[in-house]
């Protein structure tokens, strides 16, 4: 395995694997042990950008890790500005961003940057995530737009499945996406140079979807490549509380903002909050017929309570 970058001269690295991390030590660990298991045949280099980590991630890695380039923060920047950070000094061809619940498998890497030496136009290349038990994630998303924020999604992926592919196809060849899913995903460090890297305004959510389609005005290209699998322990690196819930409805309005007219964000605006009410309600009944003694009822319906609650603060809506 070749993993030293400094044997060959800056320009020569082929891809410069950037992790962040945020109290996640022991999905740290493994996810570094699965780069260095997994990743051969290719000159790389791993960047940790420590999101002021307070759970011993930064002692871990200097012990077990030593060699992998650490930047340490000293508050949590958030997920763009911290890969960023990294973007700013790697010296690799390619970034491989990669969440620390994320488990690489044999070959995974090297298809992603086989494909990208083969396909001068990918900007951005993702593999198929798998959960624990071998059963597919969804890798791909789609761009929010008023088709794809009015009507169930599963339906727009059955009805028109080359516009909107999904993990219910089967697919055995690369496929071109709007965007990918940010757990793990390469990117070409000559689109970053020309299209600019994250928006810094997104915490956690929407900066690759962002990126993609910037790159995308620029003409460049995104892809999935199916059988490039990836571990993905889905949600343990951010959660799945209603904080988390409330920096995903401000990450995509600050998406629609800036991409459309004020009269599609508008319209854009009101068919979010329209089936927010709508889950609110049923929430609200639900809660109601079982008097509050179902914990999964009572605690989804403080979820959408709270993310309602956040929606008339209005001026936390625009960024």
């Amino acid at each position: 395995m070749k993993e030293h970058y400094d044997e060959k001269q800056s320009n020569q690295i082929d891809v410069s694997i950037i992790i962040v991390n945020w109290n996640t030590k022991d999905l740290l660990k493994n996810c570094l042990n699965s780069v260095y298991q997994t990743v051969n045949n290719l000159l790389f280099e791993v960047i940790v950008v420590d999101n002021a980590s307070s759970d011993g991630s930064k002692e871990m890695i200097e012990q077990d890790f030593p060699q992998v380039i650490k930047i340490c923060n000293k508050e949590n920047k958030g997920f763009g500005a911290a890969n960023n950070q990294a973007f700013a000094v790697m010296k690799g061809k390619y970034a491989l961003l990669l969440n620390t619940d994320a488990l690489l498998t044999p070959k995974a890497v090297n298809k992603l940057w086989t494909f990208c030496e083969t396909n001068i136009q990918a900007a951005i290349v993702c593999g198929q995530l798998l959960n624990a038990d071998g059963s597919k994630q969804n890798s791909i998303a789609s761009f929010p737009n008023l088709l794809t924020l009015a009507t169930n999604t599963s339906l727009l992926e059955y009805l028109f499945p080359e516009r909107f592919p999904s993990k219910r196809y089967d697919h055995v060849q690369p496929v071109q996406v709007d965007s990918a899913i940010g757990a793990c995903m390469m990117i070409r460090k000559k689109a970053l140079d020309e299209t600019g890297v994250f928006d810094e305004r997104y915490f956690f959510f929407f900066e690759e979807t962002d990126l993609a389609y910037a790159m995308q005005q620029a003409d460049w290209k995104t892809y999935h490549i199916p059988d490039a699998y990836i571990y993905h322990l889905q949600g343990q690196s951010i959660g799945n509380n209603a904080q988390s819930r409330i920096e995903f409805y401000r990450s995509r309005y600050q998406f629609l903002s800036k991409w459309h007219s004020r009269a599609y964000y508008i319209c854009a605006s009101g068919i979010i909050f329209g089936r927010l009410l709508v889950n609110w309600l049923s929430g609200f009944v639900m809660t109601g017929i079982t008097l509050g003694l179902v914990k999964k009822i009572r605690q989804k319906f403080v979820v959408y309570s709270r993310i309602m609650f956040w929606h008339f603060k209005r001026d936390q809506r625009y960024s």
